[in-house]
């Protein structure tokens, strides 16, 4: 979430929770949805740069939601899986 600043990073954060939930069909607060979007903003920057895919959405904020949302939605994915084997 590069050049958004710490304000936009929270409401990207909740904004990509908030996104990755409808997509998901979960029903989270809105405290979970600023946790979930965060994380995934981590998780998707990671693997974007992990991919080489880093520098390609450029900065600011849509670039730093979708990449976000995509991170929130793999993490919901994941958490699903885990909660469904044990």
């Amino acid at each position: 979430m590069s050049g958004v600043g710490i304000i936009g990073a929270i409401l990207i954060g909740i904004l990509a929770g908030w996104i990755a939930e409808k997509v998901m069909r979960r029903n989270h607060g809105l405290v979970m949805n600023l946790i979930v979007g965060v994380v995934g903003a981590f998780l998707g920057s990671f693997l974007f740069t992990a991919l080489g895919l880093g520098g390609t959405l450029g900065s600011g904020l849509l670039p730093s939601l979708i990449v976000a949302t995509l991170g929130a939605i793999l993490l919901l994915f994941l958490v699903g899986l885990i909660r469904r084997g044990t």
